[in-house]
Order: structure tokens, then C-alpha cells, then sequence
């Protein structure tokens, strides 16, 4: 064998590279020799905040390593977004991603990250609907109703979020445009003014989450129209979404997803991966994030990375026909 070497350079060449290639695939198959870190662009104690926190622990026995949870609010995420850009491909830095990702760069004048070339999914965890609200004394018992109220009274109906870009908005746009109608958006600092100010009148209706808005339909402070996910919610199944009464294609989540930096090794991402299905399999993982009103979905890091694709174009239109700018 060495005298083929000597006699054939080319060969030699292509030792060469294959042995370049060697610390790569074995820094794959000695990941992980330490700890894990997952970044959260909110801060602790939060829904997405518990959230990873659940699954760190389980991923952590699931990988044989310590896995962290390390907060780095701020800027609508684009924070902790750009951390994880900037951060080694190695799989030792991960990313609690959200809807955010996908609205971000059509909602920022500029932000520092490309969503699709900067990052590489991993898996999706799940999603929480929203609900479609009134106050018990409004009118409308159902979808069509409050279409057909908004239609007869443009402009004079009103609707309240968690604040400017916030994914409840966007629903209310989305919802407006597909609709034909004019509700006018209110904006609050956070989910819980929000629905105070639906619950006190003040404004007509919301999209809120199933976690701030289930309490008080349990107490008829409110009422339910419909969900907004494509398909009905399994904790009130009874409950028809926004398409079946009368809004074909209409889907809004927040959903949430495993990504790393762009470039981690193919190998890295696999492991992840299948150790995050696994985790997300196992019955007491399944009731904590039940608990938090959040749906196990599980796709394939191909198919998460279409579905953010896909994501970022909706978003887009939805912020480009509204023209709205949180700079």
C-alpha cells in the first residue's frame, strides 16, 4: 500500500482529504463529550420558558450529558436568535425556536439572522392553538355572526392582542384579510391586559391562547367561537375551527421547534433528532407539556425546515398587505 502512494500521488490526494474529513465525523460519533445549552428568547417563567425546561432534564438522560436552559430575552427574540446564528455548529448550543423566527423578518426593518441559512432544524415539539373570543354579551354566537356583524358595522369592531407583532395579531390580520372585514386592532403590553380589557368590554373580540382564555370560558367570562388551527384542538374537540365555520385554510399556531446553527454535522442533527422524539414519547413529558396546553406534533428535520419555509412566506403576505412595523 505505501508503494502505491509513492507511485500514484493521486491517491495519496485522496488519503489526504479522507483523513481531513476524520476529526469531523469523529467529533459526530463523540457528540456529546459536554454539556448542552438550549437558548430561550424569553424570559424564565414563561410558557416557552417552562417549556424547555421539561425537556431538558429528559433530553439531558437522554444524550448522557447535562443540558441547560439559558434565557436571552429581548428584541422580539431576535436576541437569542442571533446567539444561536453566531454560535459554534457543534450541537452544544440549541434553540427553543418559535413562531417569532418566521415573523421576525418581515416585521424588522432588519434582523440579524436569516432564518433559513442560518439554522438547522431539528425537530418540531408541538403547538398551542388560540381560541376565537368574545364577551358573553356580544352578539355573535358564532364565526359567520362576527363576520357578518363586522361587515354591517366596518371599522367600528375591535380586537385586542398581546401587543404589536405579536402572533395574536397576526391572527387578527390574517383573519380580517381572508374575511373581507375591518376590525380595528387594539394592542396591550402582554396576554393578561389583553383579556382584561376583553372581559371588561372594552374591546369586542381576541384570538388568545388556550392557557390565558380556557379559565375564564370555564367561568363564562367569555365565549368561545372557534379555534384557530387547521385541525379542532384535542383539549375541547367540541370546539370547530375557525375553517370548518367559514374560513377555509385558516391556521394559526404557536408552535414551537429544536434547531441548531447552520452547518452542524448531519450526524449531530440525527442523534438530536431521535433522542428528541424519544424524549417527547415518554408519558410523563407528554402530561407537563399537556399541562401547558401544547400539542405533540413530531415531524423530520426536513420536513420542519419546509414547514418554516412555508411559515415565513405566510407571514410575509399577512405583514406586507397590514403594513406592520414594530421599529
Amino acid at each position: 500500500m505505501r508503494a502505491i502512494f509513492i507511485l500514484h500521488p493521486a491517491i495519496g490526494c485522496v488519503f489526504f482529504l479522507t483523513a481531513a474529513g476524520l476529526p469531523h465525523a469523529t467529533h459526530a460519533q463523540s457528540y456529546p463529550a459536554k454539556p448542552i445549552r438550549i437558548l430561550v428568547g424569553f424570559p424564565p417563567g414563561g410558557g416557552v420558558d417552562v417549556i424547555a425546561r421539561q425537556l431538558a432534564p429528559k433530553l439531558g438522560e437522554q444524550l448522557g450529558r447535562q443540558v441547560v436552559v439559558e434565557n436571552h430575552s429581548g428584541a422580539g427574540t431576535n436576541i437569542a436568535s442571533e446567539l444561536l446564528a453566531n454560535s459554534a455548529p457543534d450541537g452544544y448550543t440549541l434553540y427553543l425556536a418559535t413562531a417569532s423566527i418566521a415573523i421576525n423578518p418581515s416585521l424588522y426593518a432588519k434582523v440579524p439572522f436569516d432564518p433559513v441559512n442560518d439554522f438547522a432544524p431539528i425537530n418540531t415539539v408541538g403547538g398551542t392553538s388560540f381560541i376565537l373570543v368574545v364577551h358573553p354579551s356580544f352578539p355573535a354566537k358564532s364565526v359567520k355572526e362576527l363576520i357578518a356583524i363586522a361587515k354591517s358595522k366596518p371599522g367600528q369592531l375591535t380586537y385586542s392582542s398581546a401587543g404589536n407583532g405579536s402572533v395574536a395579531h397576526l391572527a387578527g390580520e390574517l383573519f380580517k384579510g381572508m374575511t373581507g372585514t375591518r376590525i380595528v386592532h387594539v394592542p396591550f403590553r402582554g396576554n393578561p391586559p389583553s383579556m382584561i380589557a376583553l372581559m371588561s368590554g372594552e374591546v369586542d373580540c381576541t384570538f388568545g391562547t388556550l392557557p390565558a382564555t380556557l379559565p375564564h370560558i370555564k367561568s363564562k367570562k367569555l365565549r368561545m367561537l372557534a379555534v384557530s388551527s387547521a385541525k379542532r384542538s384535542a383539549f375541547i374537540p367540541e370546539l370547530v375551527t375557525v375553517a370548518e365555520a367559514g374560513v377555509p385554510g385558516f391556521d394559526v399556531t404557536q408552535w414551537y421547534g429544536m434547531i441548531a446553527p447552520a452547518r452542524t454535522p448531519a450526524a449531530i442533527i440525527n442523534r438530536l433528532d431521535s433522542e428528541l422524539v424519544k424524549v417527547l414519547a415518554a408519558p410523563e413529558i407528554k402530561t407537563q407539556l399537556a399541562n401547558q396546553s401544547l400539542e405533540i406534533a413530531v415531524t423530520t428535520p426536513q420536513q420542519f425546515a419546509a414547514f418554516i419555509k412555508s411559515e415565513l412566506a405566510k407571514w410575509a403576505k399577512v405583514i406586507r398587505e397590514s403594513s406592520i412595523r414594530v421599529d
